[in-house]
């Protein structure tokens, strides 16, 4: 028998203990804060080896619970459909902090092999809205970052269609890099109209020389150093928005505040 807020002995068959201190109410004060990673392939992609949510979950760990809503192929219109599943009214507490990371898709040319994901720039300017304020009816205190698309390496891109397909690949371009920038324009448009944090990787990425094979596999797609440049500047978002990882608690206590002899008090 124990006394309450006490921990039983153990033995070597048993299993360590848990203090009903810590099992009881105090376990609702340790949930941790999650960060939502919302977007298409790019974010779908981001916890492959070397990924910028890979990297963001190392960053904010123990922090924060990282958690990736990625969706290979999706534009902004079909992104809708999918944002009261993930970010619902009522259950959950909605996320501290949420990237959008859309657009690479809205951007498709007509008349080319993508089409059916083309979204006209000004719907996918509206679209982005409609998703910020659903995620501001969500928590008005969450802090959302927009993220433009990437740049385009147009023969990247062709390069990459040739491996696929031979001399069956397609002649015309998918997707220019003159026509993502349009689109990364109206997202860091609508991010100053309203007031959040935009991260603009277009133009951030084509400041280093040779940016088309050091950050892209594919002409559209991150390598590793490309990953890692948006981990580095979504990092620097989140922390101008006060999403200061060395100043959010660990969720349970940093093992040297534990007293070998007397482990409970550190749950208490």
């Amino acid at each position: 028998m124990t006394t309450p807020g006490s921990c039983p002995a153990t033995t070597a068959a048993t299993h360590p203990p848990m203090c009903a201190a810590s099992a009881a109410g105090g376990s609702q004060k340790m949930v941790r804060p999650r960060l939502v990673l919302f977007g298409d392939s790019i974010t779908e992609q981001s916890f492959r080896p070397g990924g910028w949510g890979a990297a963001l979950a190392d960053t904010y760990s123990r922090k924060a619970d990282v958690v990736v809503r990625g969706y290979g192929g999706y534009n902004t219109r079909w992104a809708l459909f999918l944002v009261h599943h993930i970010f619902p009214l009522d259950g959950l507490a909605p996320p501290l902090a949420t990237t959008i990371f859309f657009g690479a898709n809205d951007a498709a040319l007509l008349g080319r092999t993508g089409e059916r994901q083309h979204v006209p720039v000004s719907e996918y300017k509206n679209n982005l809205k409609m998703i910020v304020n659903h995620l501001k009816d969500c928590s008005n205190s969450m802090v959302i970052v927009l993220i433009t698309p990437p740049p385009i390496d147009e023969e990247g891109r062709e390069r990459f269609a040739r491996s696929l397909y031979g001399q069956n690949a397609r002649k015309l371009p998918e997707r220019t890099n003159e026509m993502a920038g349009v689109y990364a324009g109206y997202c860091v448009e609508l991010a100053r109209e309203m007031c959040i944090p935009c991260v603009n990787i277009w133009s951030k990425m084509q400041e280093a020389e040779g940016w088309q094979k050091l950050y892209l596999s594919d002409g559209l797609h991150l390598t590793q150093e490309g990953n890692a440049v948006v981990h580095k500047e979504v990092v620097e978002a989140l922390r101008n928005a006060g999403f200061k990882a060395e100043q959010m608690p660990y969720d349970f206590p940093h093992h040297s505040k534990i007293d070998g002899s007397c482990p409970e008090k550190a749950f208490q």
